[in-house]
């Protein structure tokens, strides 16, 4: 398939900017999958659709303060970096502006307690660095660091608690799992009461989620590898809900990718197994899914590798026409934008 089939017009101005005063007013289209039926309804009607055999499977990553400003320790000028991912001990990967300065053995500072080491550049044109920092590191980070939000959000945040999901805990993303922020705590308690489980997981958001497929060809494209974590007793709640009968919902792409690694066959049934690691699966069309059934989700950048995968799961027409809907009727799209749920 050719990445120009997943291209689509969309005017700037249905781009949000913020976040609604209330998360779970947004508004929601649902469709079935690989149907043609469209219903406009708010967020909060999601508990109509959810039954006491379903299982709601949450991604509990918490965005990290992920940019950096410091100064470079040979001349002084400033460098900007952004933490990407970490690669064990003290060495990230990160972007590096300005990037064609930051040579190997460059050292930048960033105050007192923290400074890094440029050790590596990678094919893609970051860097590998390592920090030395006096402390713990993740508090040095809420210290000095500032929450990076997409470049199509141009507008400051005035609550960086909005740009978090209510169940966030494992801090390691530098982008949030959008699908997420239209949960309130008191939507989750009602989902409780009427006998759906709510199970996490963990997948840490890395910026190669979002990128545009650069590729013509898309099954040439090759995605940046996420780091996750599967518990035994939330394997255990989803593969009981499938012996059940039940259905598996994935708040979210990031979580649809982590249950779809690790699935594993089981005779002619799926199951997945828990653990934890690095996954770089790329789901486009032709993908056969072994364990979600329903997916709530954000509307996602033309050409990138979100919009591929919400295409394989409900049909490329399906979401087209879905698309053009949201469009016509002036949805609001990206991080702080509507959502979608295809069943």
């Amino acid at each position: 398939m050719k990445v120009s089939e997943f291209d689509f017009h969309l005017p700037e101005e249905l781009i949000a900017q913020t976040p609604l005063p209330q998360r779970d007013a947004s508004r929601l289209l649902v469709t079935e999958r690989f149907g043609t039926e469209l219903q406009d309804r708010q967020f909060r009607d999601i508990v109509e659709y959810l039954d006491a055999d379903d299982v709601l499977v949450i991604n509990q990553t918490r965005v990290i303060p992920a940019r950096l400003f410091g100064v470079r320790a040979d001349t002084g000028g400033p460098v900007e970096i952004l933490l990407l991912r970490p690669y064990g001990g003290a060495r990230w990967e990160v972007l590096v502006k300005p990037g064609k300065r930051a040579r190997v053995g460059i050292r930048i500072e960033f105050g007192p307690k923290l400074a890094c080491t440029v050790m590596d550049v990678t094919e893609i044109g970051s860097r590998l660095v390592d920090f030395e920092f006096n402390g713990n590191f993740n508090e040095i980070l809420e210290e000095l660091g500032e929450t990076p939000l997409p470049p199509y959000i141009h507008e400051k945040l005035d609550d960086g608690e909005r740009y978090q999901t209510v169940y966030s805990k494992e801090a390691g993303s530098v982008a949030a799992p959008t699908a997420g922020l239209h949960f309130t705590s008191e939507l989750l308690n009602e989902i409780e009461e009427r006998g759906t489980q709510i199970v996490p997981l963990t997948l840490h958001v890395g910026l190669g989620t979002f990128r545009p497929v650069q590729v013509e060809d898309i099954e040439e494209h090759r995605m940046h590898a996420e780091f996750f974590e599967l518990s035994a007793e939330s394997a255990e709640a989803i593969n009981a809900c499938k012996r059940r009968g039940g259905r598996v919902w994935a708040v979210g792409t990031t979580t649809v990718r982590t249950l779809e690694t690790q699935a594993r066959q089981q005779g002619s049934e799926y199951v997945v197994v828990p653990g934890s690691g690095w996954t770089d699966i790329f789901i486009y069309p032709g993908y056969e899914f072994k364990i979600v059934d329903a997916l709530i989700t954000n509307f996602h950048l033309p050409k990138s590798s979100l919009l591929m995968l919400v295409s394989a799961f409900a049909g490329l027409d399906t979401i087209k026409r879905a698309y053009a809907h949201a469009v016509e009727n002036r949805y609001r799209f990206f991080s702080f934008g509507d959502a979608m749920l295809l069943l």
